[in-house]
């Protein structure tokens, strides 16, 4: 039905004679195109490369800002000691989060249980034998859902004399999100965060690289005349790759719309950047030298 209104509307956009085949058509066509929406427009956004991201007035974050955001942090049943230490740190990281034992609570017991208690957030992490490798971040009350998969995930216990984290608002850092696919992922890692001070010496850095979200953790330190002159790496490390996102909470998985998956497998994977045409670092001297600086754990 879509086809033929968009076939009708153009051949009375170029004042064409209609066709046999859709003349008889075509005023019940038109009758019905006038309750359109955009509705399918976005849903042919879908999947692709910027994702369907909604608009300004259907944004679930428009409110963000208003109040500091409230987050819950939790892991998969029966977690190792280190998914444990990871999720401790993760609260450190995350300011105004609390941290809860899963047990044997499902999925929609817990979103129960934090909308209740106004969070506005959820943080579900997991694990494959001992390594942390997943994490899901639902918005509450009605999503949107980023899927992320972790990797090289080093921990605060992994690096040598990284010192105490200081528990301040810290600043964001978004580097290399260009398109409308990464605006939309950006949006679901920065709400996680209160707005901080001017003065505040923590900066958390996610840095987009071939779509792999490089995170690191850093604390500025004053010289001798009281400016801000370097910076020490405090940890943990991770790399991100968002590779799903729906338009609803964790527990609606199966019936929300989604509204970005990865395809790796497609025979042009290869050559398609989702997040941003530009590479982070304009040449090979400036990711050694970034290397150097950042790398702690070597």
């Amino acid at each position: 039905m879509h086809a033929r209104k968009e076939r009708v509307a153009h051949y009375l956009d170029t004042e064409k004679m209609l066709p046999g085949d859709v003349r008889n058509l075509a005023a019940k066509v038109m009758q019905s195109a006038q309750w359109d929406d955009e509705g399918p427009a976005l849903a042919g956004l879908m999947g692709v490369d910027h994702g369907g991201a909604p608009s300004d007035i259907d944004d679930e974050y428009r409110h963000a800002g208003v109040d500091d955001p409230k987050i819950f942090i939790t892991t998969s049943h029966n977690p190792s000691s280190r998914l444990k230490m990871f999720a401790k740190e993760m609260k450190l990281i995350i300011p105004n989060s609390e941290r809860m034992n899963r047990g044997s609570f499902d999925v929609k017991s817990l979103l129960s249980s934090a909308k209740s208690n106004g969070f506005t957030d959820v943080v579900i992490l997991h694990e494959t034998r001992g390594r942390p490798d997943h994490m899901v971040v639902s918005h509450l009350p009605n999503g949107p859902t980023a899927y992320y998969t972790l990797m090289d995930v080093k921990l605060r216990h992994d690096i040598p004399d990284c010192g105490t984290m200081s528990e301040a608002y810290p600043h964001l850092i978004f580097h290399n999100f260009n398109t409308r696919l990464a605006k939309r992922i950006q949006s679901t890692l920065k709400y996680l965060f209160p707005v901080p001070k001017l003065e505040s010496v923590r900066s958390l850095s996610f840095i987009n690289h071939s779509d792999f979200i490089i995170f690191r953790h850093h604390v500025a330190n004053k010289g001798e005349k009281g400016m801000f002159d370097s910076l020490t790496e405090v940890g943990p490390q991770f790399t991100m790759l968002c590779h799903k996102i729906i338009r609803g909470t964790v527990d609606e998985e199966k019936a929300a719309d989604v509204e970005f998956v990865l395809r790796p497998y497609l025979n042009t994977a290869h050559k398609r950047l989702l997040l941003s045409k530009d590479m982070p670092w304009k040449t090979d001297d400036d990711v050694a030298r970034v290397d150097r600086e950042t790398d702690m754990a070597k």
